[in-house]
């Protein structure tokens, strides 16, 4: 059952300032010691009336359902709590803010991680990589740091709500073992919403029994990365008192993490991690190479770096169904993540879509991480509100039933290239439309052409060979004029107009693997500046595949040397805009240096490009696109 709109709440305007349970004040008003608790909205957004000095601070271990280290003992997680100290003194109680992590304390950052070196060192072979994973930690980390870790508290307390900081199942002060994005941890998470609306078992440290009865029941989850991650799986569960989440750059499959179409694939920057290898980071190493040892040994078993097929473990990982969502959604992603892909929104995005969760959506230029708290967007009737006010106002709404109209303003947020945020009424674009472009070439080795027309008569093949272990994408991606033995390019005319893409682009590819059983493949979708400029070539997004798993990512099937095939498979969704006067192109290869496993050189690849196209997402379709 779908949470209904808003039951009123008296006394909370949209403009104006009113206390609940105290009389009119304005926005500078504190609460004094006589006056009813209360928390004080102005334009729709609670304000900070509560002293954070005064918040009441606690350590809780809630007992979950799972027995992740198979001790025989249901697991406890450590959670930390701060509140405001009316919820003790006056009986006031409050929605909480929960963000849930397996990077508090003890992460081993120099653990062991798989080579990528194919064909030459064992599949298994392990080498070490100092400061793995030190850039989610310091996401996590960041802020200010005078009560709670990170500035949650700092921010959310002072205006009327609790704040819990939790610890994954398996991970810091918390038992069990990590097992990674499956259904235990989800269910290690769900038990802190379940103790926050009295429905599972929360200990001091003492052992003493301890209640919630300070919380509303209403709980809001976010944060960043894997922390962003652990929403989406909990919301999955449709736990009754989840209200809403915020994930941002979050993971919806862990198999698109890890994988792509077949392929072992790394996310961005993390070449070499596999889900054995976070499992050991979010440990730490005493745990992991002590009692949780045998546990990580089978996911290290199970996760199948040989196929990349997807399977039942990645099932167990995988978070797209909203079918239970009872939580709205405010969707945070930035377009050029590459550590958590786009296609991690975007199927996301489809799943609440399809059944209708209340959602929204916020697109930013970055990478991996959030737009930054003073990021703003104009809004079609004139206001202006920074990223932060968007998330308070969210979070008001949702939990403290404040009727500030948010859910009436324009449903995606989606920042140009120029980092002018700009309101559009949905994503994908709802104007996209498919627009072909078939691939052309005059000879077996030269640049080719993107064309909207029909290609040349001459039905030419041409051949690369993959060096992905020697040559970086930057090189292949360079010079499209330059013809390369490693790769091949194919660019349309310039365009007389911008042309906007807004979905997914899809390859469709017809090839054949000359001299192995198998091969890499590879598609960059690449801006190219004016011909003749010095305008640096612009990856606008990537997609790879396995072509042994070209009818299913779940089933490898031998390819035939020599024997044609033809290839389907998306690129990472994206937004962007090509300038007039710049040219779209793509580069086909084999091997990606920066992303997939790296087999010895020398593998032969043949495209027949008369039989192959690219097709993208046009805003206004075919005519929109304009050479």
């Amino acid at each position: 059952m779908r949470r209904s709109p808003h039951l009123a709440l008296l006394g909370v305007g949209l403009s104006g300032a009113l206390a609940l349970g105290a009389a009119p004040a304005p926005a500078a008003a504190q609460p004094t010691a006589t006056a009813p608790p209360g928390i004080v909205v102005v334009d729709g957004m609670t304000q900070p009336v509560f002293s954070l000095a005064d918040a009441i601070e606690e350590r809780v271990y809630v007992e979950t359902t799972v027995d992740t280290d198979h001790d025989g003992r249901r697991d406890r997680v450590a959670i930390d709590v701060s509140r405001p100290r009316e919820t003790a003194t006056e009986g006031f109680k409050v929605p909480v803010i929960f963000e849930h992590s397996p990077y508090r304390k003890d992460v081993w950052y120099d653990v062991p991680y798989p080579s990528v070196l194919v064909d030459e060192l064992p599949q298994n072979g392990l080498a070490r990589r100092s400061g793995l994973r030190s850039t989610d930690v310091q996401l996590q980390r960041a802020g200010a740091k005078a009560n709670l870790p990170g500035s949650l508290d700092d921010y959310y307390v002072p205006r009327g709500y609790a704040v819990v900081l939790g610890q994954s199942v398996g991970t810091g002060d918390s038992d069990g073992c990590p097992t990674s994005g499956d259904q235990a941890e989800t269910l290690g998470t769900r038990a802190v919403v379940d103790w926050l609306n009295g429905r599972a078992k929360g200990y001091d440290a003492n052992g003493a029994a301890v209640t919630a009865d300070w919380s509303t029941g209403a709980v809001g989850m976010t944060g960043v990365s894997y922390n962003g991650t652990l929403p989406n799986q909990v919301a999955t569960t449709g736990v009754p008192g989840l209200r809403t989440i915020v994930p941002v750059a979050a993971i919806s499959s862990w198999y698109d993490y890890y994988r792509a179409n077949g392929l072992v694939v790394a996310p961005g920057t993390y070449q070499g991690e596999d889900v054995d290898v976070l499992a050991q980071f979010t440990a730490g190493r005493a745990r992991a190479q002590g009692s949780c040892a045998d546990e990580i040994a089978e996911l290290t078993a199970r996760q199948d770096r040989i196929t990349g097929d997807y399977s039942p473990f990645w099932a167990d990982r995988d978070h797209l169904d909203a079918r239970k969502v009872r939580a709205s959604v405010l969707v945070v992603h930035g377009l050029n993540d590459w550590n958590v892909k786009t296609e991690h929104f975007a199927g996301w995005w489809d799943e609440l879509t399809r059944h209708r969760v209340p959602r929204r959506i916020w697109l930013h230029q970055g990478g991996h991480g959030g737009p930054g708290n003073t990021a703003s967007v104009t809004l079609p009737d004139g206001r202006t509100w920074t990223w932060k006010q968007t998330e308070n106002r969210w979070f008001d709404y949702w939990l403290w039933d404040v009727r500030n109209g948010i859910m009436d303003e324009p449903t995606a947020v989606v920042q140009r290239e120029d980092r002018v945020y700009t309101t559009y009424a949905n994503w994908p674009d709802p104007g996209a439309r498919t627009v072909p472009l078939r691939l052309a070439a005059t000879d077996a080795a030269g640049t080719g052409a993107l064309t909207s027309g029909r290609p040349p008569k001459a039905k030419i093949e041409q051949r690369f060979v993959d060096e992905g272990r020697t040559l970086h994408p930057d090189a292949l991606v360079a010079d499209p004029d330059v013809a390369s033995p490693n790769r091949l390019a194919y660019r349309s005319p310039t365009l007389t107009r911008d042309v906007r893409i807004s979905g997914r682009p899809e390859m469709r590819l017809r090839m054949a693997v000359d001299n192995k059983p198998d091969a890499n493949l590879t598609a960059y979708l690449v801006d190219y500046g004016p011909a003749g400029s010095a305008v640096a070539p612009r990856v606008v997004t990537r997609g790879w595949m396995d072509p042994q798993n070209r009818r299913d990512p779940s089933r490898t099937e031998p390819l035939r040397q020599g024997r044609l095939y033809d290839l389907r498979w998306t690129l990472e969704p994206k937004d962007h805009v090509f300038p007039a006067g710049h040219r779209i192109g793509l580069v086909v290869f084999s091997s990606d240096q920066e992303y997939t496993l790296l087999p010895l050189g020398g593998t032969r690849l043949r495209v027949a490009p008369h039989h192959s196209e690219l097709r993208l997402p046009v805003v206004g379709g075919r005519t929109a696109l304009a050479f």
